[in-house]
């Protein structure tokens, strides 16, 4: 396993919030290509050997809270709402194809692979392809057999 962090050409990550505060986490063995943002207001970690294709959207915030108590309203300025947020993990082995975008509060567990241009708005076990808008599981890795095979059941928790 190598040490390293490999990145492409425009990457953007936005550290949200108090200064010196750790928010963001990468492990070895990332490789992060052309054009990859993450957004970290409260935590996004990445895990080791990690392969992020181009045009992934990574974060842990939005501009707002649209359920639950004190929701924000339709005529509060955008950039004036206060940021709601959740930590985002990504576990080791994973890879994240082009164009995905993942969202607050999710975990992509190890050993998963993320279809391109998946909507990823839910966790995700480990050994696992999501594919989809939003993202559901399209494959399950049989260990025994040694195959992917069709999950009995594609909706994530």
């Amino acid at each position: 396993m190598q040490p390293g962090l490999t990145t492409g050409v425009g990457l953007r990550i936005d550290i949200i919030g108090a200064p010196g505060l750790k928010k963001l986490f990468i492990g070895r063995n990332v490789q992060l290509n052309d054009y990859v943002h993450i957004g970290a207001a409260e935590s996004v970690t990445i895990g080791n050997n990690v392969l992020i294709a181009s045009r992934v959207f990574i974060t842990d915030h939005n501009h707002g809270s649209y359920s639950g108590e004190n929701p924000s309203r339709p005529d509060d300025i955008q950039i004036g709402r206060p940021l709601s947020t959740s930590a985002v993990v990504i576990e080791d082995n994973v890879w994240i194809g082009e164009g995905a975008m993942i969202l607050p509060g999710v975990r992509i567990g190890k050993n998963s692979i993320v279809g391109g241009g998946a909507l990823v708005n839910k966790s995700v076990p480990a050994n696992v392809i999501v594919a989809g808008s939003p993202a559901r599981i399209v494959k399950v890795w049989n260990p025994v057999e040694l195959v992917w095979e069709k999950p009995v059941l594609a909706s994530l928790p």
